[in-house]
């Protein structure tokens, strides 16, 4: 299975927000949007980085009372663990968990095309995993 086969069944729309924006902003959307992660783009869209709810948490253990006045920018992610589309799931288990990353930005050449987290990749693998032993109990029981 492929990344794309993954973007297909969930969608390609990824939150985002401006580097200028302050981490409570970002809270807000994380919470309004139920997710874990935004990426941060510029004010031409080019991606700048990515602020997860990891980055928010390292914030809060120093500057809890500043939130609302802190840009995004301060505290992003800036050297971002991509993949492509063509990507097997299984690769992108191995970039997550040997990069201790929980989102990967999707890419075609410079466009972004999706972002999928390790949840996205853990539920492939399951789907992937129940289908093929409902495959091989169908063939065994079938002789």
């Amino acid at each position: 299975m492929k990344i794309r086969d993954i973007l297909q069944a969930k969608g390609s729309h990824v939150h985002a927000i401006d580097p200028g924006q302050t981490v409570l902003d970002a809270v807000g959307l994380l919470v309004q949007h139920s997710i874990g992660a935004l990426l941060v783009r510029d004010e031409t869209g080019a991606i700048a980085g990515i602020l997860s709810e990891r980055d928010v948490l390292r914030t809060c253990r120093h500057r809890s009372t500043e939130l609302a006045r802190i840009p995004v920018r301060e505290v992003m992610t800036r050297d971002l663990i991509v993949c492509v589309a063509d990507d097997e799931v299984d690769y992108a288990m191995g970039v997550v968990t040997q990069n201790r990353v929980r989102h990967l930005p999707v890419l075609d050449g410079d466009r972004l095309v999706g972002l999928v987290s390790i949840g996205d990749l853990v539920k492939a693998c399951l789907d992937e995993a129940q289908y093929e032993n409902r495959y091989l109990r169908e063939y065994i029981t079938a002789r």
